[in-house]
């Protein structure tokens, strides 16, 4: 147990599970699921798919999220992060967590199965697995190139939104599933850059944390170019009409600023190894999420209104 913990007010049961689950990260997944759909279905879905395809997502999300913790609690209790998690606070045991974590994904993969489709829980297993095998225990430790490959699970969610209406796959979701993958590398290196000391103390070559700032935001701008790039690419594919385009457009230009803005921090930070970059990495983080929230609430307005 971590020292620091018994001295603080321990968190109800349930909530401490519910912690393993990372909800705030669910919520982003959740956020590429449902406009996914309306895209999809060229406008309002059945309310009870809508339903059905949350809840799985949420139990897969929840399921790879409490098995990443099970597996990463050792250094979990080093990173001055993550150290309140409940596997670390001894809050949940680690048997109960692998125990919990394993029956989220079951029920998920089950729920999906039977009130969705097939295909829609055979990509929730597979965003799992992948998570949990590729990236936490294959990837995570041995390389910086980790969340650029291990991203790809949280991708899978928009594949499941568009497979839960259409019971297939076709090129529109997977150009979203591209802006996803591109998107996942300019949104958590500045998160590694911020906390490159915890990083390095625990041995987990996140690219902020064995890199120096200017190097990592050239990689940021390029992935952040690509991204945006990406995105206009739904146009043509999907047809989609004016909030799409004008919405892609608009936030590709702020979050390029932004990531010229950190080039231009980092660059200077070159000189001196006390973070310079610091402030403007956090910045770039806080406006990917917003970035994404936006891109898909646009692509779930689009289907309800056409070109005039």
């Amino acid at each position: 147990m971590h020292p620091g913990s018994a001295g603080r007010a321990r968190r109800p049961r349930a909530a401490a599970f519910l912690a393993l689950t990372k909800p705030r990260i669910i919520e982003l997944l959740l956020v590429t699921t449902v406009p996914v759909m309306f895209l999809a279905a060229g406008g309002f879905p059945s309310f009870w798919l809508v339903l059905a395809t949350l809840v799985g997502g949420a139990l897969a999300a929840g399921s790879a999220n409490t098995l990443n913790c099970y597996v990463d609690r050792d250094i979990d209790a080093l990173m001055d992060r993550t150290r309140e998690r409940p596997l670390v606070t001894g809050e949940v045991s680690p048997r109960e967590a692998l125990v919990f974590g394993v029956a989220l994904g079951v029920v998920a993969v089950g729920w999906l199965a039977t009130l969705v489709n097939v295909l829609s829980a055979a990509l929730a297993l597979a965003a799992i697995a992948f998570y949990l095998f590729v990236y936490t225990l294959g990837l995570k430790r041995r390389t910086s190139q980790n969340i650029v490959w291990g991203g790809a699970a949280g991708c899978i969610p928009v594949l499941v939104g568009w497979s839960s209406v259409t019971g297939s796959l076709a090129w529109a979701p997977l150009v979203l599933f591209g802006v996803v993958f591109l998107w996942t590398p300019p949104h958590y290196w500045p998160l590694s850059m911020r906390y490159a000391r915890d990083y390095s103390a625990v041995h987990v070559p996140m690219l902020g944390a064995v890199e120096r700032p200017g190097f990592v935001a050239r990689r940021i701008l390029a992935y952040s170019w690509a991204m945006v790039a990406c995105s206009l690419l739904l146009v043509p594919v999907a047809g989609t009409g004016p909030v799409y385009t004008f919405a892609a457009v608009l936030l590709g230009a702020w979050f390029l600023a932004e990531a010229h803005a950190l080039r231009r921090r980092a660059a200077r930070a070159e000189e001196s190894p006390e973070p310079v970059a610091t402030a403007g990495a956090m910045r770039v983080f806080h406006v990917s999420i917003s970035y994404l929230t936006l891109l898909f609430l646009a692509v779930g307005v689009d289907p309800f209104v056409g070109w005039w």
